[in-house]
Formats: C-alpha cells, structure tokens, sequence
C-alpha cells in the first residue's frame, strides 16, 4: 500500500491529477445543504480538496463551515479563490489527528480516498467528532474499481458493519441526483449518531 501523505496529495494537485475533483459542488451535497434551515450548524468537510460544496455552503449562509485538508495546496488555492472565508476555519492536517465538535460532517471523496484498512476507524473518529443528534451526510462509492486506489471502491453491505456500532441510518441508498459519470454507482447516506 502506498503511503497516502500529505506528499502524495499534494503532487497529485501540483500535476493535475485529481479526478475525483468535479470543478463544482456535488449536486446531493448541494441539494442537501439548500434544504437546511439552520444556517448556524457547526459543519465539517474533511478531505475537503478544491471545496466547492465549502464554496457553496458558505454562499448559502453556512458561517460555522470548516475545512479539512492533509495539503496545504488546495487549502491555499481556496483561500485564493475565496478571500473572504476565515482562515482560521481551514485545517491543515491529518484527519485522524482532527478535535473539534460538529453539528453536520459532509462526505465527498474522502471515504474512497483513506486506506481501507482505516474505514473502521473513519467510522469511529466522525461518531467522535459529533455532536449529540450529529449527522454524517454526503456520498460513497457503491462499486469496485478495476485499478488500485485511491479512488477505493467498496459495496453498501461492507460499508453498513462499519457504520452501525457508531450511527443510525436515515439514509443509506442509492443516489439519484449524482453527477451523470456516477450515476448508478453512489450511495447518499445520511446517518445520525447515535448515543449508546
């Protein structure tokens, strides 16, 4: 397994190499957060990469958004684009290593693009990250991929052994609204944390 740095992320930014950044907000994201009346939830997207669905929120009157991001490069390249969203809300560092306490965390490609081997983990790190009533909300890749990852694929069975210790499933199906290229190969989750 190669190792997944902050090295290895940042020179797939410096070479162009990032084919899981869209160049604009997930549509199940965006449709999501445009129904959220709440507009003071504190809100984490980790992996975060370009953060267009950051972008979006913001725009949106989400002013508790954070973002997350082993690089440094596409948390400097947001900034540039966005200079009026707070500095002190982006976080240089390694997810795992991540403290704070959130009302809402958005998934979009970060799942697929941790070693497997660290999705038990994942799971367990966002129930801690949550607030009671907390939700983990965003997409997840409902296929294999034929080339080694990152991306990594999986399958909703694997994914629900790693959810359940931790949350209850709202939603946990698949997506209708994915970008046409993934269309029919995501999940749209929405899972509350659970308290026991």
């Amino acid at each position: 397994m190669q190792n997944l740095n902050e090295n290895f992320w940042s020179s797939r930014y410096l070479t162009g190499t990032t084919g899981w950044d869209i160049g604009s907000p997930s549509p199940p994201i965006y449709q999501y957060l445009c129904q959220i009346d709440t507009k003071t939830l504190a809100v984490l997207v980790p992996g975060a990469g370009n953060a267009y669905e950051i972008a979006a929120a913001w725009s949106l009157g989400f002013k508790n958004i954070h973002l997350l991001d082993i690089s440094l490069f596409p948390i400097k390249n947001f900034l540039d684009i966005n200079p009026s969203f707070p500095a002190g809300q982006t976080h240089h560092q390694d997810f795992f290593e991540h403290q704070g306490s959130y009302d809402l965390i958005l998934e979009q490609t970060f799942f697929c693009a941790i070693d497997p081997e660290l999705r038990a983990l994942y799971a367990k790190k966002m129930h801690e990250l949550l607030k009671p009533g907390g939700r983990l909300v965003g997409v997840l890749f409902d296929r294999e991929f034929d080339k080694t990852g990152p991306p990594f694929g999986g399958k909703k069975e694997e994914y629900r052994g790693y959810f359940e210790p931790y949350f209850t499933f709202e939603k946990f199906e698949p997506c209708y609204n994915s970008i046409p290229e993934r269309m029919g190969t995501e999940l749209f989750i929405n899972l509350k944390k659970s308290e026991s």
